[in-house]
């Protein structure tokens, strides 16, 4: 079976530069409001979901009173249709003062107070796609300063009403623009999903220099085919992708839809499951004041933020896509671990699937198994003994492995070498990206 896989050294070279404003070396967590929300500014007849200060607020009070803040979701992201019509006498940006009486300070403040963060958002042109006032070349540094000035915790700018001329200069622009603020402002950038998201259009490297993390692809919906969708462009081009994500800089496939209207519980732990293998950014758009329990388990599970979170910030890969409809996927972590994901795009019934982890090309020796979603653990599993997951239709089988011989970090890997799969994966310079990193959670 591994003879026809394309496997490809996952490089991340000690010459490799980031962002350098220190922010968002594991894929930044939290609320967003656009896919649930979008631009309703009807807040006569519907005051409970409009975009307003009352809206954040609310979502803020969820994050910080129900568990959500203390697993990393900390963030409290305004999207489109937030300001003005008109800038203000100064050209500056202003909120709606209808829906945002406090301004944008006194929101920041508040997210601050319940130890979060707030996020605005952007766009390089002259409007935004909701047809607000833009930031042109010229405004840059005026907006911002103006964003640092309100106590703004990220920027994302978005790229409508603008041309590939204005986006190649603009985002580094704003990146230098932001950092000259002296306040860390973590920096989304749309630009290389107005520019095909691939080379040569998109220069990968140079993006990791001026953006924390940037969308590639176009904007989710709320189905199951908007997922797919979105996962088939990743991994038909993972080759490309998966070397730009590390620490401080990461692919964004866009928000988390769990919890709203198009996925059923199966596809809600494929979406989570999936994007926690693609080292993507869990911003969640969804009514955290209605969720239900089965969403919440889902998008609390902390063995699924764990590897999400994993330090080294490998972005994982597909390894096998079987003409049954099964598709395999892997990601390497700390301590010598690793991530399994057995995906089912099946949609007739369960799928019992056999195979061994020597097939997936893991070395020889003994493994624990700990399944994500079932709490289950399978001790001492050989890389030669089969074994049988049963998929949903449309679901997965997530799995966290280990050595079973020691549970700590190898000599080898030290060195930067995976020493648990037969491809030597080399990972330069491990220790300068991860000695200073706060505790993740653990399994």
């Amino acid at each position: 079976m591994t003879s026809s896989l394309a496997f490809c050294v996952l490089v991340l070279s000690a010459t490799t530069l980031a962002l350098d404003n220190g922010l968002m070396r594991m894929p930044p967590m939290g609320w967003l409001a656009w896919e649930r929300f979008r631009c309703d500014i009807d807040c006569k007849n519907d005051s409970k979901n409009c975009i307003s200060e009352n809206l954040f607020k609310d979502m803020a009070d969820r994050l910080s009173e129900d568990g959500w803040r203390e697993l990393g979701y900390i963030y409290v992201n305004i999207d489109d249709c937030w300001s003005s019509m008109q800038r203000d006498s100064q050209g500056r940006l202003q909120a709606d003062p209808d829906r945002f009486p406090g301004g944008i300070q006194n929101l920041a403040r508040y997210m601050h107070d319940r130890g979060l963060k707030l996020g605005i958002y952007g766009d390089l042109g002259t409007h935004t796609c909701g047809g607000y006032p833009g930031t042109t070349l010229d405004k840059i540094e005026t907006d911002a300063k103006t964003f640092a000035e309100w106590g703004v915790d990220m920027l994302k700018l978005d790229g409508c009403y603008s041309n590939a001329t204005e986006q190649e200069k603009g985002y580094p622009l704003m990146s230098q623009a932001l950092n000259a603020t002296g306040r860390p402002i973590g920096y989304s950038c749309s630009w290389p999903a107005y520019q095909g998201g691939l080379p040569p259009s998109i220069n990968y490297t140079v993006l990791g220099q001026i953006c924390n993390l940037w969308r590639n692809y176009g904007d989710i919906q709320d189905s199951w085919d908007s997922v797919l969708n979105i996962v088939d462009w990743f991994m038909t081009n993972q080759d490309v992708l998966q070397p730009a994500a590390g620490p401080g800089r990461w692919n964004d496939p866009d928000m988390l839809i769990i919890g709203n209207f198009g996925l059923s519980v199966d596809q809600s732990r494929s979406q989570m499951a999936l994007w926690a293998i693609m080292a993507a950014p869990l911003f969640m758009s969804t009514d955290l004041r209605t969720l239900s329990s089965e969403a919440r388990a889902i998008l609390q599970n902390k063995a699924v933020i764990s590897i999400n979170q994993d330090p080294l910030g490998i972005q994982g890969r597909r390894l096998l896509k079987e003409k049954s409809g099964i598709e395999v996927f892997w990601r390497p972590l700390l301590q010598s671990a690793s991530a399994l994901v057995f995906f089912s795009r099946r949609t007739d019934m369960p799928y019992r699937y056999t195979t061994t982890l020597a097939s997936l090309n893991y070395t020889a020796g003994t493994y624990k198994v700990y399944d994500v979603f079932s709490g289950q653990v399978m001790k001492n599993l050989s890389d030669t003994t089969a074994f049988t997951v049963s998929i949903n239709p449309s679901g997965v089988v997530m799995w966290y492995i280990s050595p079973s011989e020691n549970e700590s970090r190898h000599p080898e890997e030290e060195a930067g070498e995976y020493p648990h799969f037969r491809r030597k994966y080399r990972v330069s310079s491990l220790r300068q990206h991860t000695e200073n990193f706060p505790p993740h959670i653990m399994l």
